[in-house]
């Protein structure tokens, strides 16, 4: 599977990784992703989704179905729950 987030599309970065003797080396930072089940009252199911922890803590504060709708109407993801 893929380290994408599903909600923001959050992905790996690259960088470098910088010894003390300042020699640089390329090395990949992966996202904080999470395997949740979230229950959706407006639409009275559940829904699995892997989501990165920035993604939860905006659905933590928002909630889940304004959240969803937010990212509809930016035309992020389509809502075919």
């Amino acid at each position: 599977m893929a380290r994408f987030c599903e909600l923001t599309g959050k992905g790996p970065m690259t960088g470098n990784k910088v010894s003390h003797s300042n020699i640089k080396t390329k090395r990949k930072f992966n996202p904080n992703l999470q395997k949740k089940k979230l229950f959706v009252p407006e639409l009275d199911r559940w829904i699995e989704v892997k989501l990165s922890t920035q993604a939860l803590r905006t659905i933590n504060k928002k909630g889940i179905y304004p959240y969803l709708k937010e990212l509809e109407k930016k035309g992020e993801i389509v809502l075919d729950l």
